[in-house]
């Protein structure tokens, strides 16, 4: 019998002994059923949940009413068919195979049409007016958020926006202010200072004060649509934006001028999580302060960029990301210095004998993970690590055993169900990946911990803890992000257990005292382990070949290199039947697909920025670029192509010729010449020759009859497509626009 008939029958109830019929659920449970066994079909839920989530995401046309109410349909059908297959096979009307098969697909169909559903309803309800043109102008509205970008400059996000002459209806719902100081622009960093260095030049300069959460605030700014993905298929922040009903974004360079308080009660929490990670901050100092402060509220802010490069260099940027670890460190500390203290009370007389206190000790922990979630300000990695442990110490209360697999489905569809967007974030991929994968280890290792030494028993459950979940999220994070560290293992195992040994405990402690005034000796215990942190990751990002480049993978690779080993997991288990053996060999073949689509991409020969800014083609070097324009966008090609050149080191390279406005190239023999500012626009007519492409950032104007005789991306037609790239083929370059790639998708066409 295979896993899905054995998942199914696990969640049969069980058919009375007195009746001839078959009793699905007896013939189903292997005869030592595994921790995936027990889970039953509830472990199911969330991998087809996300099936149907990640396919509505897939889809290249913006579904209708008529989508909605196939998949409605068919979620009914399938429900009714899973339901009645333990009657029909009671009956003898299926046999028992048959109803299991009929059951497990019933039930996977409806998931996956929910799903689908979800996701739509998602998006129905962001739906909110995007700005569709430059604006310059005064704006206004109540700040809802305030974080630092990439690029070290600190943002407001804004609410209840008004912009004069703008009808309220089309209006954005949210938009999101840089705030810049003139000065030059900022790469990517390829060095970072010591730990504790101040930010960059782009900072908020520390004589501008920074509002209130809850404030209504007006300032002079620039605005514009949440810009497209820099390449065609390349990361599209506009799906983030829509989610996030952020309908602007922009920068100013002018003071923010607070024109109402925040009214009482409004968005209190966000200001006790910002005077709570300030008080942290100032008492630790540095930017070790600014990490403690993140550990504990979940406002990075005032990490400088430089840090966050040394954190992910050294694959430890997942401490500052509150997380299943931090949640864990402190649900568990608050419940065994309670439970150890309620004992020792007890024993002393102090306390009633008989009284289980430690049922009191979890309760505690649990609203202290409960605090912890909400003055974190929550999160998909937090919301995950909170059910977990949530559910964990429930079990503690009702005298029952957790069982972990269930757990983390629970978690899952609780995300997906509220934020079904959350499956494509690479925060959602990264905590679950490591979470299932250290519990489907948990069996092995117990079976292997008790022939190890008491001493070294902690340091190797950390070692393979550390290497498993490393496995389980490298692919993923590199996938992502084009980058993988080297020796993370190393710097896990150097930088958690001061995690777990000073600032966690110390961060409790220091919750505690701060309302009397006493937490100085306690934030100096958390500035050590976060100092020790830093050093680590300074020491770890410095070694030779710390980090490597990753080319960017094909869409198709994660959810088949990830679902294939996910589902291979779950079925491949002891005492699984031939017919698991088939679906896992099915799934580790279809990761495989996935893994050789990665290891065969090919790099665009030459992509366009969105406004013509920018080119790069593709040579034996690397990517050229016919200029250092537009750092963002040419880093984000660098990075997909796998390269760690700057933007400046890439347009230093050979391919393109020719001065300044006037640049040009050959790929696959095809002349491109790029056009910029007053020296392009004069040599336009010249340059615009039949088989050569051309790339302005200006706007042609009107075409000579018959029209213009070359390839001509200006800005004009740049601003409808998007980014371009060119491939080669057998036909010399073929092209494909970033509306193309994008489909014909809400956020898509509101995004501009």
């Amino acid at each position: 019998m295979t896993a899905l008939d054995a998942g199914s029958a696990g969640q049969a109830g069980a058919v009375s002994a007195s009746r001839p019929a078959p009793r699905l659920r007896d013939h189903a449970r292997p005869e030592r059923p595994d921790t995936v066994a027990r889970a039953g079909l509830f472990l199911w839920t969330p991998v087809w949940l996300s099936g149907g989530i990640g396919g509505w995401f897939a889809l290249r046309q913006e579904p209708g009413a008529v989508f909605y109410a196939v998949a409605a349909m068919v979620a009914a059908l399938s429900i009714w068919v899973g339901v009645r297959a333990v009657a029909w096979a009671e009956t003898g009307r299926l046999g028992e195979k048959a109803a299991g098969w009929a059951r497990a697909l019933g039930f996977a169909a409806a998931l996956v049409a929910t799903g689908a559903c979800l996701a739509g309803l998602r998006a129905h309800r962001a739906d909110a007016p995007v700005l569709g043109y430059r604006y310059h102008g005064p704006i206004e509205g109540r700040v809802v958020g305030i974080d630092r970008s990439g690029r070290d400059r600190m943002r407001l996000t804004l609410d209840d926006v008004v912009l004069p002459g703008m009808a309220p209806a089309r209006t954005p719902a949210r938009v999101r202010l840089s705030l810049t100081e003139p000065g030059p622009p900022q790469s990517r960093p390829q060095s970072a200072p010591q730990a504790g260095a101040p930010s960059g030049p782009l900072s908020v300069a520390p004589s501008v004060p920074l509002p209130d959460p809850g404030e209504r605030v007006m300032t002079t700014g620039h605005l514009g649509p949440p810009p497209g993905p820099a390449e065609p298929g390349g990361f599209d922040f506009r799906l983030g934006a829509f989610f996030d009903r952020m309908g602007a974004v922009g920068y100013t360079r002018n003071p923010i001028l607070t024109i109402e308080p925040a009214a009482d009660g409004a968005m209190a929490m966000q200001r006790l999580r910002q005077r709570a990670a300030g008080g942290i901050a100032d008492g630790i100092g540095g930017q070790e302060g600014a990490v403690a402060a993140a550990l504990m509220t979940g406002d990075r802010s005032r990490i400088a960029e430089a840090t966050n490069q040394l954190m992910r260099d050294s694959n430890l940027y997942h401490i500052v990301s509150i997380s299943g670890l931090h949640m864990a460190m402190l649900a568990g500390f608050v419940y065994a210095a309670l439970r150890i203290a309620l004992v020792a009370a007890q024993a002393g007389g102090v306390l009633a004998a008989g009284v289980a206190w430690h049922k009191v000790a979890a309760l505690f922990a649990l609203v202290a993970a409960a605090a912890y979630l909400w003055m974190s300000g929550g999160g998909v990695a937090t919301e995950r690590a909170f059910v977990m442990v949530a559910v964990m110490l429930g079990a503690i209360l009702a005298d029952r055993r957790a069982i972990s697999l269930r757990t983390v489905a629970l978690a899952a569809t609780l995300i997906l169900v509220l934020n079904p967007q959350a499956l494509l974030s690479p925060g959602f991929q990264m905590s679950f990946a490591a979470t299932v994968a250290l519990i489907l280890t948990a069996r092995p290792w117990a079976r292997i911990a008790p022939h190890l030494h008491w001493t070294v028993r902690p340091a190797a459950m950390l070692v393979v803890s550390s290497l498993v979940a490393g496995l389980a999220t490298s692919p993923i994070a590199a996938a992502h992000f084009s980058r993988a560290a080297q020796y993370g293992l190393l710097a896990n195992l150097l930088a958690v257990p001061a995690m777990g040994a000073l600032v966690m405990p110390a961060g409790v402690i220091a919750a505690i005292l701060g309302p009397l005034g006493l937490a100085a000796p306690a934030l100096w215990v958390m500035g050590v382990g976060t100092r020790w942190m830093l050093i680590v990751a300074e020491w770890i990002a410095g070694l030779d070949g710390a980090v490597y480049a990753v080319v960017a993978p094909p869409p198709a690779t994660l959810p088949l290199l990830c679902g294939g080993v996910l589902v291979a997991a779950l079925v491949l288990r002891r005492g699984a039947g031939r017919g698991a053996h088939v679906a896992g060999g099915i799934a580790l073949a279809a990761a495989g697909v996935g893994l050789s689509l990665w290891l065969q991409v090919e790099r665009p020969a030459i992509l366009v920025a969105p406004e013509g800014a920018a080119a790069g083609i593709m040579t034996p070097a690397g990517r050229s670029l016919s200029k250092p324009a537009n750092a963002f966008i040419a880093d984000s090609w660098l990075e997909a192509d796998g390269d760690t050149a700057t933007a400046e080191d890439a347009a230093a390279r050979p391919g393109w010729t020719g001065g300044r406005g006037v640049r040009s190239a050959t790929v696959a023999g095809v002349p491109i010449v790029h056009l910029t500012g007053k020296p392009g626009r004069a040599a336009l007519p010249a340059e615009c020759r039949k088989g050569v492409v051309v790339i302005a950032d200006f706007d042609a104007g009107e075409a000579p009859a018959p029209g213009w005789p070359c390839t001509l991306f200006d800005l004009r037609y740049l601003r409808r497509s998007g980014a371009v790239a060119g491939h080669v083929g057998p036909g010399g370059l073929r092209w494909i626009t970033a509306k193309d790639a994008a489909g014909a998708r809400v956020w898509a066409r509101q995004g501009g």
